[in-house]
């Protein structure tokens, strides 16, 4: 079995005394992989991540820095499973339509942009997953991350943690 940290939105800029916060560390302690659906803003988050356990990484909206570094998509298998990774979705209207057409072979597709925490079932069985943000709520009562348990083709747990700020 692989258990994934899915983080998205962490918006953490060189110099800031902003941090993730202490659960998300704790979360990540656990992780066999940790996927990113972009707004990361600077590589050393990166470097900080990859020091718990592999990560891969979409380009998002804000990470002008990251340009040419990281990939607008990601189609990756862990463990069996298909997986898409994109930053942003679009809205949430017709979402589970564009994400089919947009990775037509995948099983699970991850997003963020939003910072909406976004755990539903897509067209045809297609798991929709957005973790919503560790660090930059917005209109969310908390701050969230999320976690994928992923073993011999099957998507074991998926499930959104809400975070101590």
């Amino acid at each position: 079995m692989t258990h994934v940290v899915v983080l998205a939105d962490t918006h953490l800029r060189r110099g800031s005394r902003r941090r993730l916060p202490d659960d998300a560390y704790a979360h990540l302690a656990t992780a066999d992989l940790i996927l990113h659906a972009g707004d990361i803003l600077v590589a050393d988050v990166l470097d900080e991540l990859a020091g718990f356990a592999p990560v891969r990484a979409v380009l998002g909206n804000n990470d002008v820095e990251m340009t040419g570094l990281l990939a607008e998509e990601v189609r990756l298998d862990v463990d069996g499973v298909r997986v898409g990774m994109v930053h942003d979705s679009g809205q949430a209207a017709g979402r589970g339509r564009r994400m089919r057409r947009r990775f037509p072979d995948a099983d699970v597709v991850v997003f963020g942009h939003s910072h909406i925490p976004w755990d539903a079932e897509g067209v045809d069985g297609q798991l929709l997953f957005n973790p919503g943000s560790p660090t930059e709520r917005r209109r969310q009562p908390v701050p969230t991350l999320g976690t994928l348990d992923l073993d011999c083709g099957r998507v074991i747990a998926h499930r959104i943690h809400p975070l101590e700020p």
